[in-house]
Formats: C-alpha cells, structure tokens, sequence
C-alpha cells in the first residue's frame, strides 16, 4: 500500500471544535509528509483552512450531529452532517480512513451503516489501548456493544489482537478474558461459554483475566461486552483523573510540600503521559470497512493529532484488510448472528 494516504476528519467533533480540531489538523499535517486530509464541515470553517495549508481539501457539509441526538436516527436524517459524509468518503474510496472526535454513537451508527462490517464480522467493536504505566494494554469492546453472545467475543479478541499488534507494536499479543477468577470454570454462564470458545479458537488465549491484570499489564489485550469494558474503562480513567489532582493538592499544600514536587516533577509528567488517553487519540471501530477512529469529546489538540495518525496508522498497517482474511479463514458467523 502507498505511504501516501487520504484521511476524512470531522471539523466539527468534540467539545472544543472546531478550533482544536483545526489545530490538531494542522499539526497532524506537519508530522506526516504522506497525509492528506479531507475536512468535513461548514464552508466558514472548513475552506479558509483547507485554503491556508498543504495537503487539506475541504467537504462542505451543511448539518452537525450533536452529542445529546439519538445517533441512529441522526445518521438517517442527517445525510449531510460531518460524521456522515466523512464516512462516506471512505465507503465511496475518496478517503480511507475517517477521525472523529464528536458523538460516539453517532460515529457507531455511521460507521455500521455508511461504511458497513466487514464480510463475516458479527458486531464491529470498539477497542481502545488502557492508560497503564507498565505498558500498553489493548481492550475490546468498550462500548459498542452493551449486549453479546459469547461467539461475539471471539471476533473481538481477532480483531483486538491484529491492532494490539499491527499498530500498538506489541509482538505476539496473548488475550485474555476478563472475569472474576482465573480458574475456567470461574464466572457467569456468559463467561465460562466465552471461556470455552475462546480457548477452542484463539491461537494466542493466555485464559482469565481478573481486574488487578488490567494496568499491571498481565496480558497484552483484555476481551469484554461492551458494558462492561465501557464501565471499566471509565473507572480506570476516573480513578486516574481523581489521584493526579488529589496528588497535586497535596504537592502544592505547603512550601516543603512544593520543594519535593519539584523533585519529581519529571518523573510526574513522564507518568502522566504513560496513562493519557491523548496518546493514542481515540478508539478505533474495529469490523468495518475502512479505518474508523472515534476521539473523546473533550479531545485537546494533541489528542486530536494523535487520533489523525493513528487512523493513517490503522491504515497503512492494512488492519482491515487483516481481519476480513482472519474472519473469512475461521469458522462463519452464521451462527452467533
């Protein structure tokens, strides 16, 4: 595949667009020689952009999805919105890869119904890489689907396991299912079936993973519904969000306090930037066809570059491509459908 590649992005994502979205554009731009973007949003906004820089080419659209619709039917009605046309480019093969930091339900329902699952896939999922100090940690799903069938689970850990390695950079991957035991036969119903089928057809299963494993790192991806990842994945960066600020409190309390803080603040802001979500910009929709990558609403500019390269990243890595030849060699999914 070329190096040179096109990528959609929303002008309008996120609680700050579009001024940080612009800005990340732009410093995406300057990073990557082999990017061009399309810029998906109103006229005023995009083209002057598009006009001021290399590389940037302007999709006027004329409607925004907001954060508060209902994604499914603001996809169907709002055909010329920027998450729409975004992945419409992608499906039509003008671009091949599409960012947005805006709604993520409507980025799912785009995502589904523009762009379309890959030919065997039974539910895309969402995939995200878990802000540990140790090193990355990849879980799937995270929120695309609240409800699965244990095959589901399969697919996720395929997929979860080409980006691990394909884009994360982590070597032979070894997958777990988290549960709340080790033992096999620990778990729901739900999870001892997921267990079964998982040990039966994933080549790279290393068994259950329990809550403690996550930010320690103990196995490389961590499969789940996607309730349930989506409330661990929230807790985790609850959690990380409350200890800095209470840490900084403390730090700053008193004058002796301050002395030793500064001590250390190297080390801090290396931390830091370890367990910021910002570095890797998003969480890509795995299954579909095309790279999708879906930012977090309160993405700054920095996340906003990274989610850019990431997507060109997903990309060039073919992980599409890699899963559509992973599914179609395994067994069909006619039956978890």
């Amino acid at each position: 595949m070329s190096e040179n590649i096109r990528i959609a992005v929303d002008a309008m994502g996120g609680d700050h667009a579009p001024d940080v979205v612009l800005e990340g554009v732009a410093q995406a731009l300057a990073a990557d020689a082999g990017l061009t973007v399309i810029l998906c949003g109103p006229a005023r906004v995009v083209e002057p952009f598009a006009a001021a820089h290399e590389r940037c080419e302007a999709r006027v659209t004329t409607e925004v999805i907001g954060m508060g619709e209902h994604p499914a039917e603001a996809v169907r009605k709002k055909k010329d919105s920027s998450i729409v046309a975004g992945c419409r480019l992608v499906k039509e093969g003008a671009a091949q890869g599409f960012f947005s930091a805006g709604s993520t339900g409507a980025c799912l329902a785009a995502g589904t119904l523009v762009m379309g699952r890959i030919k065997g896939v039974a539910r895309p999922a969402l995939a995200t890489v878990i802000p540990s100090p140790v090193r990355p940690v990849v879980m799937c799903d995270v929120g695309a689907n609240a409800d699965c069938k244990p095959a589901y689970l399969v697919q996720f850990a395929q997929m979860a396991s080409i980006y691990a390695e394909k884009v994360v950079g982590i070597h032979s991957p070894r997958a777990a299912l988290l549960n709340i035991g080790e033992e096999d036969t620990k778990g729901s119903q739900f999870a001892q079936e997921a267990h079964a089928l998982l040990k039966e057809q994933l080549p790279n299963f290393a068994g259950n993973a329990e809550g403690g494993d996550i930010l320690a790192a103990t196995y490389d991806v961590i499969v789940t519904d996607g309730f349930t990842g989506n409330v661990c994945l929230k807790t985790i960066e609850g959690t990380s969000k409350t200890l800095f600020k209470t840490l900084k409190g403390i730090m700053l309390k008193t004058p002796l306090t301050k002395l030793g803080a500064l001590t250390i603040k190297g080390g801090l802001k290396q931390l830091m930037a370890q367990v910021s979500p910002d570095t890797y910009g998003g969480a890509p929709l795995l299954g579909v066809k095309g790279a999708l990558l879906v930012g977090h609403g309160s993405s700054n500019a920095f996340a906003i570059k990274n989610g850019v390269l990431t997507t060109a990243g997903i990309v060039r890595a073919e992980v599409s491509e890699i899963i559509a030849q992973t599914v179609a060699a395994g067994a069909s999914s006619a039956t978890m459908d």
